[in-house]
């Protein structure tokens, strides 16, 4: 356990182990106070880093770069799981941790903090294959989802430059359970789409915690993304639902975004343009933005008349 304080409340860190079969997970939570009767927000990692880099990073003199203290901070308790292959959870099974298998990781993530600490909803947060994750166990297990943000989202994958790009890979992605990586590849992220969205010394903060837990990412999310899409119903998400879609992704095309959007069924949801962003949007420049937004949805009071 550890705790920290930036000028404000100090957040307390806690540790948690669970099983997945063979399979150990690693679970982080946050909270400030007691995680006692707070709403709780399960943030859902992307393909190729792990989940503390992505939502509990420390970038120096740059205020608020661990979204789970800025929401900790606001009332909520937090959580995220490495998901199998990645960060400190197992990664010595043969398989290409795809997207379900990510699924079933939430699944018994969930599962533990239920019994551990009594939580039966969560909101839920994923951005990319984290999106998709927590979009197939939204769908899978609706009623552990109170509200759903989907972030840097693919749904067809059409009219996406990235994916085009990607596809051309996949031999070498079907080949192997596992890809290298380094920095010069997490610097490829932020320059992809569109130069500057991004300061440096956030990207290198960003790669300097990725690559202290990895220093390969499973191929399975790739796969699934560049062959086997779609993999989510929009028509079976059927808790309220907010899709955010950097201006420059490359991979969230907008079209297509707009199209899976008109076929989500509760009428509580919404679609955001983030504006100056591409792909990793709580290292972007515009990252407390997108914190508002999302906690915006987050506290949105429950229609009181639908019709």
């Amino acid at each position: 356990m550890n705790q920290e304080a930036t000028g404000a409340a100090p957040v307390t860190g806690v540790e948690h182990w669970t099983n997945k079969g063979e399979v150990r997970l690693f679970l982080w939570e946050k909270f400030v106070g007691s995680p006692d009767g707070k709403p709780a927000v399960l943030f859902v990692h992307g393909s190729s880093m792990a989940s503390t880099p992505t939502f509990d990073l420390t970038v120096p003199g740059r205020p608020d770069s661990s979204v789970m203290d800025w929401f900790a901070r606001r009332g909520f308790v937090c959580w995220c799981v490495d998901m199998e292959g990645y960060g400190r959870s197992t990664k010595t099974r043969d398989i290409f941790c795809d997207i379900s298998n990510g699924a079933d990781d939430l699944a018994a993530a969930t599962d533990y903090i239920a019994a551990a600490r009594g939580v039966k909803s969560f909101m839920a947060y994923g951005i990319s294959s984290g999106a998709l994750r927590a979009a197939l166990f939204a769908q899978r297990h609706p009623v552990r989802i109170s509200r759903l943000a989907l972030d840097a989202f693919v749904w067809t994958g059409e009219g996406a430059p990235t994916l085009v790009q990607r596809r051309k890979k996949l031999p070498e992605f079907l080949a192997t359970k596992r890809r290298p990586i380094d920095r010069a590849f997490v610097q490829s992220i932020f320059t992809r789409d569109h130069p500057d969205c991004a300061d440096q010394r956030t990207v290198d903060a960003f790669a300097d915690a990725i690559l202290a837990l990895d220093d390969s990412m499973p191929n399975g999310t790739y796969i699934d993304m560049c062959s086997k899409l779609p993999v989510i119903d929009p028509e079976r998400i059927a808790m309220p639902t907010l899709v955010l879609r950097g201006q420059y992704d490359g991979i969230a095309a907008f079209d297509d975004l707009i199209e899976f959007f008109k076929r989500l069924p509760n009428p509580d949801k919404q679609f955001s343009v983030l504006a100056g962003i591409s792909h990793a949007s709580f290292q972007q420049k515009n990252y407390l933005m997108v914190y508002h937004i999302l906690h915006a949805y987050f506290t949105q009071p429950a229609p009181a008349y639908r019709g």
